[in-house]
């Protein structure tokens, strides 16, 4: 049987058209691979800032209702603070004002500190007083002060210092943040301003009512000393950079008999 033979110069070629084709598909699998996993990777990391500021953000709240007590010379089942770390069994001049006369020397030793503040005691200070915004003394006005002062002991209070509230075993804290008082810049501090109250409105309420209307729904205020508290507090997260800061203003009511 005769064969017929294709000349050499007509014989299919193999120019690497496949070969390309594979190299392309496989560099495009691997920028999708990549760009999966950086994703997933600030994924990752955003859920992790988020968590660390929310845990902060807990330990900070804590310190508001651990300042509260401070303030009622409470402990934390509301029972009245007779242990030897409440404040008014410590010995430090500064002290919740439960009488007016006490308001004026406290204010006026108060004044006297650096910091303005005292084992946790403040008096307001002048100038900024977004204080933890300024972590040194660099660009500080006159009369402020950097973070990095009012994270000292006998500045700040920590948690318990002065309620006697538990932080749980060192093995198994009950807040890990609170817990942790290994450096100045790590836990959490609250700081609590004393100010005066304003003797016009003392009796008029805390909701004041408008000009010519009739006096209903007022909250009236029953102080005594004429004082409220703005109570500052400040948590660090577990990772370098996270800060959670709240703050409010509190008036203790005295109980009427």
């Amino acid at each position: 049987m005769q064969r017929t033979h294709l000349p050499h110069h007509r014989r299919p070629r193999q120019r690497g058209v496949a070969l390309f084709v594979v190299i392309v598909f496989v560099m495009l699998s691997m920028l999708l691979a990549l760009w999966a996993s950086r994703t997933s990777l600030f994924s990752e990391m955003v859920v992790g800032n988020d968590a660390d500021y929310q845990r902060a953000f807990e330990a900070a709240q804590a310190l508001l209702q651990d300042a509260e007590l401070d303030i009622r010379g409470e402990n934390p089942d509301g029972s009245p603070c007779t242990a030897a770390k409440c404040r008014d069994k410590i010995g430090t001049a500064e002290k919740i004002p439960l009488d007016p006369q006490e308001v004026t020397p406290l204010l006026a030793d108060l004044d006297q500190k650096a910091t303005k503040c005292s084992n946790g005691l403040c008096i307001k200070r002048s100038g900024r007083q977004d204080f933890w915004n300024k972590k040194d003394n660099t660009g500080l006005l006159a009369g402020e002060v950097a973070l990095a002062n009012m994270t000292k002991d006998n500045v700040g209070a920590r948690y318990g210092d002065y309620t006697n509230a538990a932080l749980g075993s060192t093995s198994a804290p009950a807040n890990p943040i609170l817990a942790d008082r290994s450096a100045d810049n790590q836990g959490g501090w609250y700081w609590i301003e004393v100010l005066n109250y304003d003797e016009s409105t003392k009796n008029s309420g805390l909701i004041v009512k408008p000009v010519g209307a009739t006096p209903q729904n007022l909250l009236s205020l029953n102080l005594k000393p004429n004082v409220v508290y703005r109570i500052t507090a400040l948590a660090y997260g577990r990772k370098p950079g996270t800060m959670a800061v709240l703050q409010q203003t509190y008036a203790r009511q005295m109980r009427k008999d």
